[in-house]
């Protein structure tokens, strides 16, 4: 079925004139494909909805009616989407007006249910009800999915400007229907409403129902750590293909009390009513059992690995967007784990909303003057004991929550687009200080780390080479520390990168060295001139040459591989007395000297 909604644009049918109807496997068909154009659109046992039902109390004003609604024909019910004048939501189908005007996509109109033999022994007449009119609410496909109604206690007729209005209301009806299907609401893959139907939900939930349990199942079709792998090995028609499979899971598993939303790539909100839906343990198990099925894209089946966040909250106290964000924590937690799922913690979501925090003030620390500093740390070279140069070391003081550990900060602005200003800033910081040591007679060479990111960047080479010239500064003063991991990844781009800094005269070190991929063939056509063994082989090595036999064999490799080495993490005189004999030509830690500030750093050079 298109998702796409329009009023049905042809006119009514004469009152009581119904055209002739289809019998037999026709007419079964036709209701069936129906039945699924109405459950497709999601509207059956939602909440009330201020924008329908601002439409249903227009239509009671201008007929002059106590009564009217948005009444939808499901199999064996009129259920009302809006509805005013009436104390329930729903009627049984047979003999109800609107099931009629289902019947005929046209508008019905009756002045005296009691005098009519269709609807005079219906639930409407018996309750009270004399006067109704109805006119269609068709989709483009021609599905009719029931009736935009007014209903009065007394007879009445209707003239043709009122049959006109009330096509009119239905036609409104209609294209809300397709507001909230089309722009912005509805995911056009997996047709089920998307986020922001989920906020607009949920605040009509909180109008209409505040104070009530409610739980927020996350339904994670597939770990998003390995969702990139599956996508370079098979194409984004695979992902296209989960989305589909899983959608029609829950649209077929889900039954009354559930409601599912498509919230990210592969992953779904499901909004449970345990009183009517049953606990969300139940709902778990069957949904886990469907989703187990592997899924064929291309011919290649592709086992599904979903995961289940539980966030439990009360309506009304809870935004939308915490009630959604706390169900994404717990499912992240769960993957985290190995586990299927994981109900919400309090502590976990503690942690991400600092993340949270961190990321949302970086910027703000960039422009702050004093939030953001850099030290210092010297590295000395194990031949002649002297201060070869230092790495410069981003620090953040907080306003509010402290001093933020790079090793904190770092990693998570590195996977953003702060990564690019970061780098901005410790180049500019380190260059400028570099500059003044020079003007006070000192030639301090300075490492700085350089991110993946940065190497992706089109402009680094020609913005680093500014940076230099501005200053005054030969490229030969300044070192790029760079992880195993960011040279590996992109490589043919990063070699390119590499040269060019090689030609500008920067030096290359790999940073971390011997915790990446360790592809010695690659590492060996970089254009690098240092690597620094990561403090992991050599933190506590002792008076033993032989207990850390991998940190010597990492030196012999780099040496070569034509590279200096430098250990980082020398806690220790033991330590380094044995880097000292297995060759190693620079070192880097507490013991040689701790980050410090630009004047003491200074010196410790000049003494």
């Amino acid at each position: 079925m298109d998702a796409s909604l329009v009023p049905f644009a042809a006119d009514a049918l004469p009152d009581g004139d119904a055209p002739r109807r289809m019998t037999g496997a026709a007419a079964e068909a036709a209701e069936a494909a129906r039945l699924a154009a109405l459950r497709d659109l999601a509207l059956l046992d939602t909440v009330e909805s201020e924008s329908f039902d601002r439409i249903t109390r227009m239509a009671s004003r201008l007929f002059g009616v106590p009564i009217a609604a948005v009444s939808l024909t499901d199999e064996n019910r009129q259920w009302f989407k809006s509805h005013v004048g009436t104390a329930g939501r729903e009627i049984p189908r047979e003999k109800a007006p609107c099931a009629e005007v289902t019947a005929q996509a046209g508008t019905v109109v009756v002045s005296d249910l009691r005098q009519d033999p269709r609807f005079r022994d219906s639930v409407l007449a018996r309750s009270g009800i004399r006067f109704y009119a109805g006119a269609p609410l068709v989709t483009r496909d021609g599905h009719t999915l029931g009736a935009m109604c007014v209903l009065d206690q007394q007879p009445r007729e209707v003239s043709e400007e009122e049959r006109a209005s009330l096509r009119d209301f239905a036609a409104m009806v209609m294209a809300q229907v397709e507001l909230e299907h089309d722009y912005g609401r509805r995911d056009p893959l997996s047709g089920l409403p998307n986020r922001n139907q989920f906020a607009n939900d949920l605040a009509d939930l909180a109008r209409a129902k505040a104070g009530v349990p409610r739980v927020l199942l996350l339904v994670s079709l597939f770990d998003p750590s390995r969702l990139q792998e599956l996508v370079s090995v098979m194409g984004t028609r695979c992902i296209d293909d989960l989305v589909r499979a899983g959608s029609r899971i829950l649209k077929d598993r889900l039954g009354p009390g559930c409601s599912a939303y498509h919230v990210d790539v592969v992953s779904y909100a499901v909004l449970l009513d345990e009183a009517e839906a049953g606990p969300w343990t139940t709902v778990m198990a069957e949904l886990s059992t469907a989703l187990a099925a592997p899924v064929t894209s291309n011919g290649i089946p592709v086992q599904m690995m979903p995961a289940f966040g539980v966030s439990p909250f009360v309506v009304g106290d809870d935004a939308a967007v915490d009630a959604l964000r706390t169900g994404i924590s717990a499912a992240n937690d769960a993957r985290t784990a190995g586990l299927d799922s994981a109900v919400y913690s309090p502590a976990s979501d503690a942690a991400n909303r600092r993340r949270l925090t961190l990321l949302s003030d970086f910027a703000d620390a960039l422009a702050q003057p004093g939030d953001l500093s850099l030290l210092y740390q010297p590295r000395i070279d194990l031949r002649t004991g002297r201060q070869t140069g230092a790495e410069a070391l981003l620090r953040w003081r907080h306003p509010t929550l402290g001093d933020i550990s790079p090793a904190e900060f770092v990693p998570l602005l590195e996977q953003t687009a702060l990564a690019r200003p970061m780098t901005e800033w410790v180049l500019g910081a380190a260059l400028d200080q570099q500059a003044a040591w020079r003007a006070l007679g000192a030639s301090i060479a300075v490492s700085v780390n350089v991110s993946a990111r940065n190497l992706d960047e089109a402009d680094f080479l020609p913005r680093l080479a500014a940076h230099l010239q501005r200053r005054g500064l030969p490229a030969e003063g300044l070192e790029l520390e760079l992880t195993e991991t960011a040279l590996i990844r992109n490589a043919e781009q990063v070699l390119v990168q590499l040269e060019g800094l090689r030609d500008m005269g920067v030096t290359i070190a790999i940073d971390d060295f011997g915790t990446g991929y360790s592809n010695f063939d690659y590492l060996r056509k970089l254009p690098a001139r240092a690597v620094k063994l990561d403090r992991s082989f050599v933190s506590d090595l002792g008076p033993d040459p032989d207990a850390r036999p991998l940190a010597r064999a990492m030196i012999g490799i780099a040496h070569d591989l034509g590279l200096r080495v430098v250990a980082e993490g020398v806690e220790n005189q033991g330590t380094l007395d044995v880097l000292r004999t297995w060759g190693c030509d620079e070192v880097q830690g507490y013991f040689t000297g701790r980050p410090m500030a630009a004047d003491a750093l200074l010196q410790a050079f000049t003494d």
